[in-house]
């Protein structure tokens, strides 16, 4: 089986986010794989491993995430692919990834494509339904299992505290939310392993674009952090009191009745 994970390269959870002149500030910042990618890449290498094949890792971005594409090799992953955009392109957004993995995956006859289902920095969602449009294959996010059988596959997706149950078909992309499996630790002999694994570099060239063919159809305003929250207060005295008081600060304070 032909199993691609699509991967991103985002802040670590516990990195406290700094704002310079409008935009975040990277400089000794830790990274990590988002969170959400790394149940597709376990998924990914559990589908492997009952049903043969092989796990190819994909991220778009700089050379700083072959770090994180090299924790995904560590994992289990064969292979990994950088599609290195840094001189080429100034502003991106969910379009232009999806643009340039939707290209360079046209021609790779995938059967199974997996993602998170959103990044922990942005948050929007749109990267893997993108690029299951572009490349004209049904797609399902927010699974929470995954069952295989030849072509066919049966899917869980989380829909707000319930679950709907899919019946669809290979070839098939799929995002991947919490509860989905449990992501391995790399192990010593599989980080050791990861360093003799091909990690190949593209660039935009390589794939017969241009900065033009995935120019950023968004761009952004402002950055900012939001604002700090007020104390909270604690009211004391008689129940009733207590009450006239709350609808007196609901009124003049908080302005919501």
């Amino acid at each position: 089986m032909n199993i691609y994970v699509l991967l991103k390269r985002t802040f670590d959870t516990e990195e406290k986010i700094v704002i310079n002149n409008g935009s975040i500030n990277e400089d000794g910042a830790e990274f990590i794989i988002n969170p959400y990618d790394e149940y597709a890449v376990e998924e990914a290498i559990k589908v492997r491993d009952e049903h043969g094949g092989e796990v190819t890792v994909i991220t778009v971005g700089n050379e700083e995430a072959e770090k994180q594409l090299r924790t995904a090799l560590a994992m289990g992953a064969d292979k990994a692919v950088l599609i290195n955009i840094e001189d080429d392109v100034e502003e991106t957004d969910q379009f232009t990834t999806a643009k340039i993995l939707a290209t360079y995956l046209r021609d790779k006859e995938a059967d199974l494509i997996l993602a998170g289902n959103v990044a922990i920095d942005g948050g929007s969602g749109q990267v893997g339904p993108r690029v299951a449009e572009l490349l004209g294959i049904p797609y399902v996010t927010t699974i929470t299992k995954l069952d295989i059988n030849g072509t066919n596959v049966s899917v869980v997706r989380d829909v707000e505290g319930d679950e709907e149950k899919i019946e669809t078909f290979l070839p098939l992309l799929v995002t991947a939310q919490q509860g989905l499996n449990e992501p391995r630790y790399p192990s010593l002999p599989g980080i050791m392993k990861a360093k003799k694994k091909p990690l190949e570099e593209l660039e935009l060239d390589d794939l017969d674009l241009d900065e033009d063919d995935v120019e950023a159809k968004t761009k952004t305003m402002e950055v900012f952090l939001p604002a700090e929250k007020a104390a909270g207060k604690i009211l004391e005295g008689e129940l009733a009191d207590q009450v006239k008081e709350l609808v007196s600060l609901l009124h003049t304070e908080a302005k919501v009745i």
